[in-house]
């Protein structure tokens, strides 16, 4: 690929706009939680507005009961809940062992701190999914989404480098990112939707950062993936490279019912 100078500036806007996107998902799941929340009852305590979401979602957790359950909620949107749960469970495995490896752990420190933030973004949305589910009357969901974590029980042996992860993970964004865009409208209410809507960008934001980080490993060009980096030596297609499609595509989005509680 060709070299094009870009203006640093504007990529520090960029960068200053998808920090903020996350940041905003974040209110906005937590909102949705909420909204869920009210519409299910009266609550002895309003958890969605203390602590991180991770914690919130715990406290949730704890408080509610499938009692207080809303009763417009369906088993399509328990099944859609529970399948979204089996995602993240299993991404945040992936990633988990993907910062075991050596040639994490000890490579690059990008690579590295990217994987351990998106963990942690990865149990946030299990929190929130888990706790709407509790919201809805179902059962939170444990185990990780069996199509997937047949795939990646195959591919792990074979994963020997940097690529080979970000290969993988980007198959996980990818579907999480269809699933919950698909999501939004097959569950009944809108602050499920609203909750769907809220975590699919995020999936969607870490797979065109794995797709310019993998652009880069295929040119040799590792060097380059830091923060802040060389913009000047950046190839020209990592600026489009992360932006595949105008619409996000749902068809390979998982069934509602992949990952439901048996």
């Amino acid at each position: 690929m060709g070299v094009k100078h870009i203006d640093t500036r504007l990529l520090e806007e960029l960068t200053e706009q998808s920090q903020d996107l996350n940041s905003d998902a974040v209110r906005i799941t937590q909102a949705a939680l909420g909204d869920f929340a009210e519409a299910s009852g009266p609550q002895p305590s309003r958890w969605w507005r203390r602590g991180s979401a991770a914690t919130g979602a715990a406290g949730a957790a704890a408080l509610l009961s499938p009692a207080r359950a809303v009763a417009a909620t369906s088993s399509d949107d328990v099944m859609a809940l529970q399948t979204a749960a089996s995602i993240e469970n299993l991404a945040i495995s992936v990633y988990k062992t993907a910062a075991g490896l050596s040639f994490i752990k000890d490579g690059n420190k990008t690579i590295a701190a990217f994987i351990a933030k998106t963990t942690t973004q990865h149990q946030a949305h299990l929190a929130a999914f888990n706790s709407a589910v509790t919201q809805a009357g179902g059962k939170q969901q444990t185990a990780p989404d069996p199509k997937y974590a047949a795939i990646v029980k195959q591919t792990l042996p074979s994963i020997k480098t940097p690529a080979d992860v970000v290969k993988l993970a980007i198959t996980l964004e990818d579907v999480a990112a269809e699933t919950y865009t698909k999501n939004v409208s097959q569950v009944s209410s809108a602050q499920l939707r609203k909750l769907f809507a809220s975590v699919a960008p995020v999936e969607a934001q870490h797979r065109a950062t794995l797709l310019a980080v993998q652009a880069l490993l295929a040119d040799n060009l590792g060097n380059l993936i830091a923060i802040p980096t060389d913009a000047a030596k950046l190839p020209a297609a990592v600026g489009s490279v992360g932006i595949p499609d105008t619409f996000y595509p749902t068809k390979n989005a998982s069934p509602i019912s992949e990952g439901a509680v048996k």
